[in-house]
């Protein structure tokens, strides 16, 4: 094996209750379908492993690097509000953990690499569609600035996978600095293994917040620090109209990352009640629900957190979520709207804004995008050609407009800096749904060239400004399940 990757594997040094170790099963006849040389620098790798005879078959299970030490994780977890005692890592394979020259410390695992313990009577495989959407909106989410997992590569194989037809297998590698879930600390509360608890705390204090190791008070500062990055998290999902599709528990990171993308959307019309997983019947996991959900998990986690923690402790963190939910996401929709200051009534403004889009079913990353070229001085302005009720949004803008004249940006600066905040381009279901049958067709230039315009979605990419049109009638019908 030519490629090396400088491992440090501190999880697999935990006792084998947190996992069971096993090997990947890999792919026949495996390809290359996508590269991602930005995230193989995050594991002190240069662009030119691509081209290294053994990447293929390294990234897909077929052979392992030395040192690695592969595992399965063990979790459980709420799911759509119901606990389900055992899930764990069911068709992902953690290789071990990269350390760069910067010293950061990178988890790689394997998506689709095969039956495990955990794997509840399914194959363990991914199918190169799934792969596809999580390759490309983990990098989107990166790139517009939300923390997120990251994907380094697809590899893919003619190998039949059943799911509601044949597909095709392929194997993603998903880097992160941790994979420890929500459900990681629920699973030993639940099978009342107290000190298991301890031990992970223990663990993600040392490889996250090592600053803390000495004092009386970690286990309450990692609980604190978990409610604000989940806040930050989903504050940032809202401000940008994403919807994750299925939070449970066991997709929670202890990090505060978008983990495990499933049947995930960037709204288009604007709609508070937007479920973009056509299994949530119940729309437990709408869009404008989030915020809520995020809450109830973090109750779960706060059970989990009991042997460490007392009860009015935990308490008296979760009452932080909500503030600091609404003080950052009213501060990202201020950037937004290029506001460098905070006023008593933009919550106002803002939530009328929000009525006026949903009324007149606006695209919410178009609008956004258009109203860094409204100035204060103007009477009129293309940007109410997106509305069949112009006079209700003129009315809107007036008191926009006499709201930027309080601010001391220049109309030039202010649009600039709205621009930096508002995507031109987001992953729509259509051009994920196009980049996927090209590549079932064996084209997989199209996923490449989403790469390139999602890791930089505020630029102008002016060769590509179909991609920032809203979508074609037939794309927005498109429905995703959990189904991967």
């Amino acid at each position: 094996m030519s490629i090396r990757i400088n491992f440090n594997n501190s999880f697999s040094r935990l006792p084998e209750l947190f996992y069971r170790r096993k090997s990947p099963q890999g792919l026949n006849k495996p390809q290359l379908i996508s590269f991602n040389a930005a995230a193989a620098a995050l594991i002190g790798l240069d662009a030119t492993a691509v081209d290294d005879k053994d990447f293929v078959d390294l990234f897909c299970g077929n052979g392992l690097p030395p040192e690695a030490d592969p595992l399965a994780m063990v979790y459980s977890g709420h799911q759509f509000g119901i606990y389900v005692s055992q899930l764990g890592d069911g068709r992902a394979i953690l290789l071990g953990e990269a350390v760069n020259a910067a010293g950061e410390k990178w988890d790689i695992q394997l998506k689709g690499a095969g039956f495990t313990p955990f794997s509840r009577m399914a194959d363990g495989r991914a199918v190169l569609r799934s792969c596809i959407r999580e390759y490309l909106c983990s990098e989107a989410m990166h790139g517009l600035g939300i923390p997120t997992t990251r994907a380094l590569c697809i590899i893919g194989s003619e190998d039949p996978v059943y799911r509601e037809e044949i597909e095709t297998a392929a194997v993603m590698t998903r880097l992160s600095p941790s994979h420890v879930r929500f459900g990681s600390f629920e699973y030993f509360y639940y099978t009342k293994q107290p000190d298991a608890v301890r031990q992970l705390a223990d663990y993600v204090i040392a490889q996250h917040f090592s600053v803390w190791q000495t004092r009386d008070d970690r286990y309450q500062k990692l609980f604190d620090q978990v409610v604000e990055r989940t806040a930050l998290m989903i504050a940032h999902w809202q401000a940008v109209g994403f919807s994750h599709g299925v939070m449970n528990t066991d997709n929670m990171s202890i990090l505060g990352l978008t983990l495990d993308y499933g049947p995930f959307g960037f709204m288009e019309e604007y709609d508070p009640g937007y479920v973009c997983n056509h299994s949530d019947v119940e729309g437990r996991y709408a869009f404008n629900r989030q915020p809520m959900i995020g809450l109830f998990n973090l109750n779960c986690l706060a059970h989990a957190f009991t042997p460490l923690l007392k009860v009015e402790q935990l308490k008296t963190s979760l009452q932080q979520y909500e503030p600091l939910y609404f003080q950052y996401y009213e501060g990202l929709m201020r950037k937004k709207l290029g506001f460098s200051t905070a006023m008593e009534d933009d919550d106002r403004l803002i939530a009328d804004l929000l009525e006026l889009l949903h009324a007149n079913r606006v695209d919410y990353s178009i609008f956004f995008r258009q109203l860094s070229g409204v100035a204060t001085a103007d009477k009129s302005h293309p940007i109410d050609e997106l509305f069949h009720d112009q006079e209700g949004f003129y009315q809107w803008l007036r008191r926009y407009q006499a709201r930027l004249s309080i601010e001391s940006l220049a109309q030039q600066e202010r649009a600039e800096s709205m621009n930096r905040v508002n995507p031109k381009y987001i992953l729509r279901n259509y051009l994920a749904h196009q980049a996927i049958e090209s590549a079932r067709r064996g084209n997989y230039e199209e996923i490449d060239r989403l790469l390139k315009i999602l890791t930089m979605p505020f630029d102008e990419h002016v060769e590509f400004n179909h991609y920032a049109e809203s979508s074609p009638s037939w794309g927005k019908d498109l429905q995703v399940s959990c189904s991967s």
